[in-house]
């Protein structure tokens, strides 16, 4: 009876809101068999969601203010569809929570939970497998929870000016006694004009706690670019990463036995890769070189290749398979979209439903 009270409340909020503005219910429903090898814990194999987009829903809403300018806003929560768990234990709408104004001659203001600019540069312009399935440039370069999204941020980006555009984002520490412990800061600008995408992306993040644990500051940039020949789009991506914690491990004990790997502080990733039509569906495969040029020199790189074959325009079903050669007792493994992976190898095989 509660829940059945719950939904109704849910649907009577949504309907009001959408009296007064346009609020959207969108979200992806994804699943797939995953089988990895390489760990030390021997293979695995199991059914899991996320392996190409996260499992979610989330409701967008705009209004339009008149004079071009409109209240924009999205509350997106992952869901584990595989066991109908929350993503995020005790966090409802830890994807996404923001809301903002956008003018079509003053570019587009946001505040709360979202993207930063250099993940976005990472996932639309630099990665063919656009962060998704076993091939996702994620395994090697260091994108982790911090760089991906970020609570308690401005954001602003301009509207597109003869192909050029650019975004920067503050995101506050929020630490008492302290304005710079814990804060971002980010931006991203670029040229996008016909078959070309070029993107440059910065993040720079203070580590340290008021009153506590002083570090120095880490910087992550990256530069990439795509071009489209119509029979097949060429992708190439090349970053830097600088100073503590900008190398996070996927897994922090050695899923290979031994000792543990050790994050790296001084980094340079290469990724190179296509895209292109094949039958009704398209391929993809990337390669991808990490430079770890700290003392511990553990180095790797990493060959994918996938498949996705669209069953119709809201459906897909995708295959794939990555290996990574590790070098010097690094610890890197293949995930994919949601998971961090077991071994250096995997492969996937599932299915992607978007509403």
């Amino acid at each position: 009876m509660k829940k059945m009270l719950m939904a109704a409340a849910l649907a009577a909020v949504v309907t009001a809101a959408g009296a007064q503005s346009n609020v959207s219910l969108y979200g992806i429903v994804d699943l797939g068999l995953v089988s990895e090898h390489g760990g030390a814990n021997g293979a695995l194999t199991k059914l899991t969601s996320g392996i190409g987009s996260v499992s979610r829903f989330g409701l967008r809403g705009v209004e339009d203010l008149g004079g071009g300018l409109s209240a924009i806003f999205t509350l997106e929560s992952g869901v584990k569809a595989d066991t109908g768990e929350q993503d995020s234990a005790g966090v409802l709408f830890q994807r996404q929570a923001w809301m903002g104004l956008r003018s079509t001659t003053w570019g587009t203001l946001t505040l709360g939970r979202q993207y930063t600019p250099f993940y976005k540069v990472f996932s639309d312009v630099a990665d063919p497998f656009a962060t998704s399935y076993a091939g996702t440039a994620r395994n090697l370069f260091p994108v982790s929870g911090a760089t991906t999204r970020a609570s308690n941020t401005v954001k602003y980006a301009t509207p597109n000016l003869r192909g050029w555009s650019a975004e920067a984002a503050y995101t506050f520490g929020e630490q008492a006694g302290s304005s710079t412990a814990g804060r971002q800061t980010g931006f991203a600008a670029g040229y996008e004009q016909g078959p070309l995408v070029v993107r440059l992306g910065r993040l720079d993040r203070n580590s340290d706690v008021a009153g506590g644990a002083q570090h120095d500051s880490g910087s992550n940039t990256i530069l990439a670019a795509n071009y489209d020949f119509k029979i097949v789009k060429a992708y190439a991506a090349y970053e830097r990463d600088k100073g503590y914690g900008v190398g996070t491990l996927a897994n922090t004990s050695n899923p290979y036995g031994g000792v543990a790997p050790t994050p790296s502080t001084d980094a340079r990733e290469l990724l190179v890769g296509v895209t292109m039509p094949l039958g009704r569906g398209s391929l993809i495969a990337s390669h991808i070189d990490k430079d770890d040029r700290s003392g511990y020199n553990q180095d790797a790189r990493q060959d994918a290749i996938g498949y996705v074959y669209p069953l119709s325009a809201r459906t897909s079903v995708y295959t794939a398979y990555a290996k990574i050669h590790n070098k010097n007792g690094a610890g890197y493994t293949v995930g994919n979209n949601a998971e961090a992976g077991s071994g250096d190898s995997a492969v996937n095989l599932g299915l992607r439903h978007t509403f």
